[in-house]
């Protein structure tokens, strides 16, 4: 049986542009099995993977400020703490274990100490999801046991090899992060962002990853930490879906012809 991989990117308010993406997956008859997440994605995956439909998270998106799960700080390790947006994400995902989910979910932070992927596989989705969107620099790392961690998209911009691991045969990736920002910088918060997309493209770049299907939203004319335009990113998302339907359906019966035998 075909079982379908989708690996959700980093890439900030950007990554909002993936609720786009799923709604016309959803209209469309495609439903992942599988959902890795890296930062941004790493939250849109959890809920989803929670039953949030992509209607009632892009109601979410528009209408939660960020007063309501950004704190800031004074500068030490991270301008955010990052407490209330584990709150948040404790309530909407309604404290539940990545575990106790239907539909498996991966999620993917680095270990600021070693360098490594850390993929989260059980244990508390707030816990999983404010580890891999610590943005270094502006948020505080989140402490785990010995691990200090930070942005999953450090290491692992689009999850795709999660996905395959997991048991997708076939995996759609979805980078918002791969056109160039045309943004100008205003802010330091601007600054530290900037940086880590460039290294994250770069360390993307010389990677050999593959997905089956991988959907780029234009999203770089909008910032990536100012959560504006919230509407006009999912739309983008929505079209950039919509542009690759064909090839997804195509790789699709593709794998079916392959793999599975008629009766």
């Amino acid at each position: 049986m075909l079982s379908i991989g989708l690996a959700l990117g980093a890439g900030g308010a950007r990554g909002f542009a993936h609720i786009g993406v799923l709604e016309v997956l959803e209209e469309n008859g495609v439903y992942p099995a599988y959902l890795a997440g890296s930062s941004m994605g790493s939250l849109i995956a959890a809920l989803y993977a929670c039953d949030y439909t992509p209607r009632m998270m892009e109601k979410l998106a528009v209408h939660l400020k960020r007063k309501h799960w950004l704190d800031l700080s004074m500068p030490g390790t991270g301008f955010v703490t990052g407490e209330k947006l584990r709150q948040v994400v404790a309530l909407l995902t309604k404290n539940q274990m990545i575990e106790q989910l239907a539909r498996p979910l991966s999620i993917v932070a680095t270990d600021l100490l070693s360098g490594e992927r850390v993929i989260f596989k059980d244990g508390p989705i707030y816990q999983a999801v404010r580890a891999s969107v610590s943005i270094p620099g502006i948020f505080v790392p989140y402490k785990l046991g010995d691990k200090l961690l930070v942005d999953g998209g450090v290491v692992d911009r689009v999850p795709i090899e999660v996905a395959k691991a997991m048991g997708a045969n076939l995996t759609i990736g979805v980078d918002v992060a791969s056109s160039a920002s045309t943004v100008p910088i205003r802010s330091f918060f601007d600054v530290i962002s900037q940086t880590v997309d460039i290294m994250e493209q770069e360390i993307f770049r010389h990677r050999v990853i593959h997905a089956d299907v991988m959907i780029s939203p234009q999203v770089g004319q909008f910032s990536s930490t100012s959560f504006t335009n919230i509407d006009r990113i999912i739309e983008e998302g929505r079209l950039a879906a919509r542009k690759m339907i064909p090839e997804i359906k195509q790789k699709i019966n593709e794998w079916r012809m392959n793999n599975e035998r008629t009766t």
